[in-house]
């Protein structure tokens, strides 16, 4: 889900407690791994859980059918280190908002190294009112986009949704170039699942990080599903073995 630019971003430790605030005596969350099954089979893993490496490949396989650009990486720690070489010193960069990113550091990474011009800092520091215009110009056509997506279908579709839509026209089409960096666990079997996975797991985790935001609950007022990429090499999917983010 996405973003009100201006807003504090939240930590997940922060969501995780509003949305338990009424449970005192709840355990700690721990690290451990989930193990892997062959199908969403046990219950609160359905969405959380990575998913058989065979449904990995399956997806790498339909979205390279379909003109994405494909690399399977073990872990966020690969795709960070990937995604410097990905773009070049000097690229305009949009990164969406995304606990993929931010949990990975490629957020930090982007924004505020250096090493490229970001446009979220350069967003940020802009009057919304009088500068409405160019923030939306900057926002839609940016060399390079970087974001993550709520569901990736096993048959190639990748869906991102948004409650402000801010994002959506770089990565359909506006940007000169767009990354997606996917946890295992957004793999899904089909369009069906990958919505519900957005209205039943996704956005119940962003409504409550928007309640402590913006004092509301979050939307999916803007939906985009990518079923193909006709430029060649103009989106690239980083597809993690491990899960990552919600």
């Amino acid at each position: 889900m996405t973003n009100h630019l201006l807003a504090r971003r939240l930590t997940r430790q922060e969501v995780t407690n509003h949305e338990h605030q009424q449970h005192a005596g709840q355990h700690r969350r721990t690290n451990v791994r989930p193990k892997r099954h062959r199908d969403y089979c046990e219950p609160g893993t359905e969405f959380t859980a990575p998913g058989p490496a065979e449904r990995l490949e399956g997806a790498a396989t339909a979205l390279t059918a379909h003109g994405f650009s494909v690399e399977i990486l073990d872990d966020a720690t690969a795709a960070r280190t990937r995604i410097k070489d990905l773009i070049p010193e000097g690229a305009s960069v949009f990164t969406a908002t995304s606990e993929t990113l931010r949990l990975s550091g490629i957020e930090e990474d982007i924004n505020s190294s250096g090493r490229y011009h970001a446009v979220k800092p350069r967003v940020l520091a802009m009057d919304r009112a009088t500068g409405a215009d160019d923030i939306r110009r900057l926002l839609a056509s940016p060399a390079v986009a970087v974001g993550s997506v709520a569901a990736l279908t096993e048959t190639g579709s990748l869906v991102v949704a948004s409650a402000s839509g801010s994002q959506l026209p770089g990565h359909a089409g506006g940007a000169g170039r767009v990354i997606w960096i996917v946890g295992a666990q957004k793999v899904v079997a089909d369009l069906s699942t990958a919505l519900r996975r957005v209205e039943d797991h996704a956005l119940r985790l962003e409504s409550a990080r928007a309640q402590i935001a913006y004092g509301q609950p979050s939307a999916v007022n803007r939906l985009l599903i990518l079923n193909a990429e006709p430029y060649p090499g103009r989106g690239t999917v980083l597809l993690l073995c491990a899960a990552v983010e919600i």
